[in-house]
């Protein structure tokens, strides 16, 4: 089972940590396309219009400007750096350590910057979004499609992959649609399903936890993904058709 989750938009800087070396992170055939957005992110970031290009108002100047050294940041694993309400809703600080040991080798987080990265991969706070278009790569979720085609489909071979990105992210790569579950998570108001935004992001959190947490053996398939999921929730299975995965509808009353 693999999880894929996308990264937080806010991240919570290391304090102390080593410098950053693209050489421990997982997926090593990326490192060239990492250490191309590595520099036009830099370069962007130091720009005239770097809150433009990177779609974010004045109040994160910091965050841009830290863009630009990212080098010379300390580094943490990943899943300290990401924060935010999906991974509040994980607890990977609360889960035992043969629980964090299980989530260190399932998530993969994909990234706007990275492409793809293991859950304990050292890397330091940075601000880019998948959906912004840096000068020297266009828009990423186009660039990082070239990219992660080959590697992913390599590594997510014969695992089932339990999608819990955003739109914005799951662009950058699709997983073979027959052993892949996308997650949607929808609220029941007035007899009508609706999808809210922050609803979302917590549950898909809680059921990457409940999957990492629970006794009994891991999903390997959609229909058992749904059954791990109905031990919680109310939950629908839709089809994988050629082109789009299985759908794991979470309904939340």
């Amino acid at each position: 089972m693999l999880i894929l989750l996308p990264p937080s938009e806010g991240k919570t800087p290391a304090v102390t940590g080593s410098a950053f070396d693209p050489d421990k992170l997982h997926f090593p055939g990326l490192t060239d396309a990492r250490k191309k957005v590595l520099a036009a992110l830099a370069e962007a970031s130091a720009a005239d219009d770097a809150h433009t290009i990177l779609g974010v108002g004045p109040s994160l100047a910091a965050e841009v400007r830290r863009n630009a050294v990212l080098h010379n940041e300390p580094c943490a694993p990943a899943h300290r750096i990401y924060s935010g309400v999906l991974y509040d809703a994980l607890g990977y600080a609360d889960m035992t350590p043969a629980q964090q040991a299980k989530a260190d080798a399932a998530v993969v987080v994909i990234s706007g910057l990275w492409g793809a990265l293991g859950f304990s991969d050292p890397i330091p706070a940075y601000r880019l979004s998948m959906a912004v278009k840096l000068p020297e790569t266009g828009k990423l979720a186009s660039f990082w499609k070239k990219h992660l085609t080959g590697v992913l489909d390599e590594y997510s071979a014969g695992h089932l992959v339990v999608d819990c990105r955003s739109s914005t992210y799951a662009a950058a790569w699709g997983p073979e649609p027959s052993t892949a579950a996308a997650v949607n998570v929808f609220q029941v108001r007035n007899g009508k399903r609706t999808v809210v935004s922050h609803f979302a992001k917590h549950t898909r959190g809680e059921l990457a936890r409940h999957l990492l947490t629970r006794d009994g053996s891991d999903p390997a398939t959609p229909e058992e993904l749904l059954a791990a999921a109905q031990e919680k929730w109310e939950a629908e299975l839709v089809p994988a058709t050629a082109r789009k995965p299985f759908a794991l509808n979470i309904i939340l009353a």
